[in-house]
């Protein structure tokens, strides 16, 4: 069984196809419901079109370099449902999941299901992580998530605080300052990355250097690793840059990670320099990779000259603190990122973290996976180009361990 039918469940599907094991996929609305349900209106994919590429399925328009819209993705992946003819059993929500001796029962808001085997494929965008501080937030200021916004419509008129400075919070921060909404930007942890570099889309050099295939048993810290933010990217038309020094030039203002809230004020971190400088060196190092791979294999005359870009401008002395009436703020966008959904796994697999323990997608419990990750089995694995080399590791484990336990039996 699997539960989730967005890209990376229905490479399993195909993978466990291939292989002639039947299966179903549990689907809690329809296939590719977070994209359809759970995304804003301008938003598209940050990888080039050519880089969709699912088991047996793969782009086949005439703008490879182009970047999907919403519906785009949607239809791409219902079309790849049907070319698969996936067995998904839709606006079916798991409700419970427990292990007993012939694997596990599975609850479902339309009955119980057996399985041998479980992949749990719903990725890791399944709550929206807002931090504990969000309960002090002064009456009269609304809070919106990723997960609720759509457009520039929806916010009230005012200014805007963006917390959070990864690929959502710049892209949402962006159109919302070009509605016409004051737009504050809390900056953490972040990284920071061209969309362009020599001429090629930097998920191109990702792709061809190998930095998209580094595997998780080759990280030394591979639990720091799967946090590490999404880059600051955007997928528009104009493949342009979309860093903090864009956002600034359009007069978007920056401060420090957001830590607290006092008297009705907003509190800063005094660190905005130092993540700054600590994302242009990361991207330094990155570009670095990338001109010694080009010199590696004699692609420089193919390509443009190598280069470097500004650094991170900010203010002497950015703020350390906001005070929401004076500056009228009237939205908080709360773009912290995401953490996925157990809540329903009534198996004992969780550490003290409540992460689900796992080697590279194998859970600590027989039979049992997980798909759709952040640097599950390589870096790109939360891609929609990273489901299909994960999934056919996993399958192959998976059928290997069916094998084991049918020989078992027979014997």
């Amino acid at each position: 069984m699997i539960i989730g039918a967005g890209h990376a469940g229905l490479a399993m599907s195909r993978c466990l196809a291939d292989r002639s094991i039947d299966h179903v996929v549990l689907e809690r609305g329809d296939v590719a419901n977070s994209w359809k349900t759970e995304r804003w209106d301008s938003l598209r994919l940050l990888t080039p079109n050519w880089q969709s590429r699912l088991p047996d399925f793969s782009y086949e328009g005439d703008d490879p370099d182009g970047y999907r819209t919403m519906p785009e993705v949607i239809d791409f992946l219902d079309g790849y449902a049907q070319t698969i003819s996936a067995p998904v059993e839709a606006q079916t929500t798991a409700t419970s999941v427990r292990a007993n001796d012939s694997g596990y029962r599975v609850g479902t808001d339309q009955g119980e299901w057996q399985c041998k085997t479980l992949v749990m494929a719903m990725g890791a965008c399944n709550i929206p992580n807002v931090p504990k501080l969000a309960d002090a937030v002064p009456a009269g200021i609304t809070s919106v998530t990723p997960m609720d916004y759509r457009n520039p419509d929806q916010i009230e008129d005012g200014g805007v605080l963006v917390v959070g400075a990864s690929a959502t919070g710049t892209q949402i921060g962006d159109e919302l300052h070009r509605s016409g909404r004051p737009v504050t930007l809390a900056v953490g942890e972040h990284i920071r990355a061209p969309r362009l570099y020599r001429g090629r889309d930097i998920e191109w050099w990702m792709d061809v250097a190998g930095v998209h295939d580094e595997r998780y048993d080759e990280i030394d810290d591979i639990n720091r690793a799967r946090r590490v933010p999404s880059l600051q990217l955007a997928g528009s038309p104009e493949r342009r840059m979309l860093d903090l020094n864009a956002l600034t030039d359009i007069g978007v203002k920056l401060c420090g990670r957001f830590v607290g809230i006092n008297d009705g004020k907003a509190q800063f971190s005094g660190s905005l320099a130092n993540q700054c400088d600590l994302s242009d060196l990361k991207m330094g190092r990155l570009l670095n990779t990338f001109d010694e791979w080009a010199a590696e294999n004699g692609i420089d005359d193919e390509v443009d000259a190598s280069h470097r870009f500004d650094a991170t401008r900010i203010e002497a002395s950015p703020p350390l603190g906001l005070d929401f009436a004076k500056s009228g703020i009237k939205t908080i966008l709360w773009a912290t990122g995401y953490r996925p959904d157990y809540s329903w796994l009534d198996v004992d697999v969780f550490d003290r973290k409540g992460n689900v323990r796992h080697d590279g997608g194998i859970v600590d419990a027989p039979g049992l996976y997980l798909m759709g990750l952040q640097f599950l089995r390589r870096r790109k694995s939360a891609l929609i180009d990273g489901a299909a080399d994960d999934a056919r590791d996993l399958s192959t484990h998976l059928a290997a361990y069916l094998d084991e336990n049918a020989a078992v039996a027979g014997s």
